[in-house]
């Protein structure tokens, strides 16, 4: 859960794509949550790359995996049919990640 900018708490929901194939295969290159982040990031005030709060890289399980927050899809849609298109292309297992409700 956080805070928006109007300080309303606002809901955070999460899905995974794991770094393995439905058939069970690990998907390689090894660094392809590192690569497919950076398509998301940015170059900050001070010239370092950046990733997106909406997509991160991380490990579960010994599993590289990219967490997408499911708020992406109203923000930039294109990039969050992106996502959902890569997993599906690649055949990729996705699951559901943290939901944190908001105060309603």
């Amino acid at each position: 859960m956080t805070s928006s900018a109007d300080g309303d708490r606002v809901e955070i929901r999460e899905f995974i794509i794991h770094g393995v194939t439905l058939d069970g295969q690990t998907f390689r290159p090894s660094d392809w949550a590192e690569r497919l982040c950076g398509v998301m990031s940015q170059f900050g005030a001070d010239g370092r790359m950046r990733y997106s709060p909406y997509v991160q890289p991380t490990t579960a399980e010994g599993v590289r995996c990219v967490v997408v927050d499911e708020r992406l899809r109203e923000i930039e849609p294109l990039a969050y049919n992106f996502l959902l298109s890569f997993a599906r292309d690649n055949e990729l297992q996705v699951r559901d990640g943290r939901t944190a409700p908001g105060d309603q």
